[in-house]
């Protein structure tokens, strides 16, 4: 089989028409039970078959009589009754006998008196307290309209107009056919060494029914043409939809293409959207079928992009996208080649919503995880400036993102602990990247751990220089050893920073702005170490677990990070400085009550407990407060 050589470049807009164009897409109804149908819509408007009440009833409980017997009742001049034969007592919902009556007194207005009689200090009108047959639903009227999605309340209005089944519009069939000799999937199969865990399949099935579709998973296909494609006609004829997941690109196992057109025609392969260029959009036994690139957040947004209005158009939903506008924390560089989507976090600081761009990747499922939104960047643009007003499409309640606690500079593993029990999101743009956002108003605090090198000590000294006005405060957070993370047992006899200089060893850095980058530069200076001198210094990470991981997965054999990194991926570490990892914040807010919370957690036994058990971690008065002075 040949490789696909040319992907198209299609305008998303124009695909997305074409498509839609091509299909012949038909709602599918059925009759379901009334006690089946909650959030199903329904295909035709429904009318009640019975009245209801469907007959005249008492609304209270009380007596029974007629109204002109009481008309002279006043405290004065009481009216006294006599059981049976002026009145009978009933309860709510006891059916009316006109011929006995014409009104209904609460029992709360009767004073009984002795040998069943009563004494009523007021009058009563005709009809008073009854439900007149219809008063809440009227035999023939239209109870809920066409495409109306069915709530818990709507059964109780159904059910009162005696409709037991009512006809829903059909969920649409989705199979989901995952591709590809590398996947495994580790709830029906043994997880294999050097394989892809399959996530997106499951990810697919679980968007699909969130959009109301019926989605089934089907076997798992090898990279085989002829396999691909029957798998994909046969699914054709049986579902209203077929997704190919992965096998959408032009490598030389990518079959999705060509599997299609065996038995069906693709009208679009490649379109001008990043991530998501490789989706492929055809139809096969006049079914849809789209193939979907395998990388997470390229099959996300192509599943958004192309597949969510087919499921729109199918189930008749119209699901409500709620967007909002910021501005934007700093520039974004785009291409007139396509359209890109954008994950972003959202912050508000002092009632200013910032939008601040995520990790780009088509492959990093965690910006998914972590994004509060998507930002489109249209095809016709190359960008967007710093400073900008944005608009954003929410991926989470905007309530929630208002409660946190906004934390942006150096990355160490504490922040995900008092994430676990505060409201707090933390971004990890290094201790410069955190000081630049205090002073920028980007951010409630920051984290940072930046070493003087002529006094030996940590933050105080930079923080002068950035803030001579003295406007921020340091909120002290937890001391932490630094050292080279090794691979296990060491295994190239690492003792010190100067066999980093070994031809045969090869390091991972930190990115620039970070503290621990800071720090390793200093410790080459004092010994005379030339960054040149040492293999892999240019190469980056953004936290030490990535770092620690790269060592890890044999991408380099050791890099500068702290003693927890290594614990967690099981490597060695030497130890060589400890340092103090603390929080920068502007003194005005420090009466604010999210960073009131956020001291009072440093201070608290849980934080102390948990801190100095972890390995290379100690507390010195974590959450005191110190003023910044000249």
């Amino acid at each position: 089989m040949s490789r696909n050589i040319y992907i198209d470049n299609t305008n998303v807009e124009k695909a997305l028409d074409f498509f839609l164009s091509k299909l012949s897409l038909k709602r599918k109804t059925e009759k379901i039970s009334v006690l089946d149908s909650l959030g199903r819509v329904l295909s035709k408007s429904i009318f009640a078959q019975k009245s209801s009440p469907n007959y005249s009833a008492s609304a209270m409980d009380g007596i029974f009589l007629w109204a002109e017997k009481t008309y002279t009742a006043t405290e004065t001049s009481p009216v006294f009754l006599k059981a049976e034969d002026d009145f009978i007592y009933l309860n709510t919902g006891n059916p009316i006998d006109y011929s006995k009556g014409n009104s209904v007194i609460m029992i709360e207005d009767v004073i009984p008196q002795e040998n069943g009689t009563i004494k009523l200090i007021k009058s009563a009108k005709p009809w008073q307290n009854i439900r007149p047959i219809g008063e809440d639903i009227v035999q023939g009227e239209m109870i809920l309209k066409e495409n109306h999605v069915i709530r818990p309340h709507d059964l109780g209005a159904l059910i009162s107009s005696m409709i037991k089944e009512i006809e829903v519009i059909k969920k649409p069939r989705v199979a989901i056919i995952p591709t590809g000799d590398e996947i495994v999937d580790i709830f029906k199969e043994e997880f294999r060494e050097n394989s892809i865990i399959d996530s997106n399949s499951y990810v697919f099935y679980n968007l699909l029914k969130e959009w109301g579709a019926d989605p089934i998973i089907l076997p798992k296909v090898s990279d085989n043409l002829d396999l691909i494609a029957t798998s994909i006609n046969e699914a054709s004829k049986k579902y209203d939809c077929v997704l190919i997941s992965a096998g959408s690109s032009a490598g030389s196992k990518d079959y999705t293409k060509s599997a299609i057109e065996t038995f069906g025609e693709v009208f679009i392969h490649g379109v001008a959207l990043k991530p998501g260029k490789p989706t492929i959009l055809g139809a096969c036994n006049h079914t849809p079928v789209i193939g979907i690139p395998g990388y997470p957040v390229s099959a996300f947004m192509a599943m958004e992009t192309f597949l969510k209005p087919i499921i729109n158009f199918l189930t008749s939903m119209k699901p409500e996208e709620s967007f909002i506008h910021g501005q934007l924390s700093k520039t974004i560089v785009s291409s007139l080649k396509h359209k890109e989507l954008i994950r972003v976090a959202l912050h508000f600081i002092d009632d200013k919503l910032l939008v601040t761009p995520l990790s780009r990747g088509a492959g990093i499922t965690m910006s998914l995880v972590k994004a509060d939104g998507i930002l489109e960047v249209p095809q016709n643009i190359e960008g967007i400036s710093q400073g900008e007003m944005v608009k954003v499409k929410l991926l989470k309640p905007l309530s929630e993102i208002k409660d946190y606690l906004i934390s942006i500079g150096s990355h160490d593993i504490i922040m995900d602990l008092i994430s676990d029990k505060i409201k707090l999101t933390s971004t990890h743009v290094g201790s410069f990247g955190g000081i630049l956002a205090v002073k920028t108003g980007k951010t409630h605090l920051a984290p940072i751990h930046i070493l003087d090198e002529d006094k030996g000590t940590y933050n105080i000294e930079i923080i002068k220089k950035y803030f001579p006005n003295n406007e921020v405060a340091i909120i002290k957070g937890i001391r932490r050893t630094q050292g080279i993370i090794v691979e296990k047992n060491n295994p190239l006899n690492i003792t010190s920073l100067k066999d980093l200089t070994k031809s045969n060893i090869y390091f991972f850095n930190r990115q620039r702005g970070a503290g621990t980058r800071i720090l390793l530069d200093h410790l080459l200076k004092k010994e005379n170490i030339s960054p040149k001198e040492i293999n892999g210094y240019e190469r980056e990470g953004n936290t030490h677990l990535e770092v620690a991981m790269a060592i890890k997965t044999g991408i380099a054999n050791c890099g500068l990070g702290i003693q927890e990194s290594a614990h967690i991926t099981n490597l060695d570490f030497i130890p060589l400085k400890e340092e103090e990892y603390d929080f920068l914040v502007l003194k005005s807010k420090l009466q604010d009550p999210k960073i009131q919370e956020f001291i009072n957690f440093l201070k608290s036994e849980f934080f102390n407990i948990k801190i100095t058990s972890l390995p290379g971690y100690s507390l010195k008065n974590p959450g005191e407060v110190i003023l910044i002075h000249d």
